[in-house]
């Protein structure tokens, strides 16, 4: 059985260009884990669990509303509630998985597939460093070569960004190389870029193990960046702001960009 669970391993850059300067990257790995293949990726590797203590695990309750309902589940719902319907093709979930014991991730995406191999949807799961998680969901035309997506920011992330910003993601279906950008901007104007380059490898034990010796404590290193780089962000004079009370809903619907709606119609 050929399996379309995998490792993916690259980098991540941050740019962020007003109202201060400021770049960091860092290397880090995903796992590209697809919901159904689970109890055979169970079957097959020593160094990765399923909500169970091992070198690499994926715990439901680090994703999705953090409850013990199935991811499947829950992103089939949030599909639901945004009007797309995949008929129970295959949910992939890009993510860091929780590495001895600790886990947090930044963004998580799921690709969501029809039975007929199309993608479907995309869910855009954002955590914050305060335990608080948001999905943008948008659907994605099967003619879409590169995918662009964009929506009002309605989560608070980082204490240095003001709420009243629009993300604009864009991405291409993950394969042998997957890149994924996502910028901020503010009356027109870019705030922040953020971009994802990364190749694929076959999901493996040896590919587990190379990666925790290349990249070791993966996760950890992702929480101690963010507040590495916040203390850079605050000693360059940016201002904390006040963090806004959590939404009482927990997904915000997202649209292609008017930009791939202009290129789509000139087709």
């Amino acid at each position: 059985m050929t399996l379309r669970s995998c490792l993916y391993r690259g980098s991540v850059m941050h740019r962020r260009l007003h109202p201060t300067s400021h770049r960091f990257r860092y290397r880090a790995f995903w796992l590209l884990l697809d919901l159904d293949e689970m109890p055979v990726l169970l079957s097959r590797l020593r160094l990765f669990s399923h909500n169970r203590f091992n070198l690499f695990a994926l715990y439901d309750n680090d994703h999705g509303d953090g409850s013990a309902t199935p991811l499947r589940t829950q992103i089939e719902r949030l599909l639901g509630q945004a009007g797309i319907d995949p008929a129970g093709g295959p949910i992939q979930l890009l993510c860091m998985p929780r590495t001895l014991g600790y886990s947090f991730n930044p963004l998580s995406l799921y690709f969501c597939y029809r039975n007929s191999g199309q993608l479907a949807a995309i869910v855009y799961q954002v955590h914050n460093t305060f335990g608080e998680r948001h999905a943008y969901v948008a659907a994605v035309d099967a003619d879409d070569a590169s995918i662009r997506h964009e929506c009002a920011k309605t989560f608070h992330v980082s204490p240095f960004m003001a709420m009243n910003q629009r993300y604009h993601f864009r991405l291409n279906r993950p394969d042998g190389h997957f890149a994924l950008g996502i910028s901020t901007s503010e009356g027109g104007k870019t705030i922040l870029s953020a971009c994802l380059t990364a190749s694929r490898q076959s999901l493996t034990d040896w590919t587990l193990l190379r990666s925790f010796l290349g990249i070791p404590l993966v996760t950890t290193k992702v929480i101690l960046a963010i507040h590495w780089e916040a203390a850079r962000l605050w000693l360059k004079g940016m201002r904390i702001r006040e963090r806004p009370r959590p939404s009482a809903n927990g997904m915000t619907l997202a649209a292609r960009s008017p930009e791939q709606r202009t290129n789509l119609h000139a087709h």
